[in-house]
């Protein structure tokens, strides 16, 4: 699979697991708990709620689609991450083209997710958290997690903005790779050579497929 048009299946399954949360609900969480809690119960409900839901164990990629917009999108800021992976051209795109790149990288991401939740839903990995760490600022914050699966080990940091309604994951970094910057050098040479609307039909493109 093309790293850099879809995540990759092996950052994919972890992201989810800790991104969606089924044991409280998105505004209580978001508000009350601190990134690295909040963290640690998204890995529990989502592996719970994978095992035992009959649909989304059998691999039902639409029941686990819904899953993922239903439960992963309130625990994310995909706008931010948008604006951050497309870079510069953001400012250069008129407010119709930015919606249409929301949309369709958000579409993107869900759609992985889903795809990588459908594999992930026979496996049993283990996680264990350390203390979120400060990042860019007071409102940012890096939290880093050990990942045991089938005897593999992945080290994965999640970062989170703090807003309004509580902490968000925006970015992941995986073996050294920030999935922002990934995105952004394969977002910035498509702008440089087909414009922003080249960026947006490439998107969809990857969406229809």
């Amino acid at each position: 699979m093309n790293r850099y048009g879809m995540f990759p299946a092996a950052i994919i399954a972890p992201i989810a697991a800790v991104a969606m949360v089924a044991v409280v609900s998105p505004a209580h969480a978001q508000a009350s708990a601190s990134p690295d809690k909040l963290v640690q119960s998204a890995v529990e409900g989502v592996i719970t709620k994978i095992k035992t839901d009959p649909e989304t164990r059998a691999g039902d990629l639409a029941k686990i689609t819904a899953v993922v917009q239903r439960d992963f999108l309130p625990y994310t800021d995909f706008g931010r991450t948008t604006r951050l992976a497309v870079g510069n051209a953001w400012k250069q795109a008129t407010p119709e083209q930015q919606k249409q790149l929301q949309e369709q990288f958000t579409a993107l991401l869900v759609r992985s997710y889903a795809i990588s939740l459908s594999q992930l839903r026979e496996q049993s990995p283990k996680f264990t958290y350390k203390p979120a760490r400060s990042g860019n600022n007071a409102n940012d914050a890096v939290v880093a997690t050990r990942v045991l699966n089938n005897g593999d080990e992945m080290l994965i940091d999640y970062r989170l903005q703090k807003g309004a309604d509580g902490w968000k994951i925006y970015d992941i970094n995986m073996m050294g790779a920030w999935l922002i910057e990934v995105y952004r050098k394969q977002f910035a040479d498509i702008v440089a050579r087909d414009g922003v609307d080249g960026l947006i039909k490439y998107l969809t493109s990857h969406n229809s497929r």
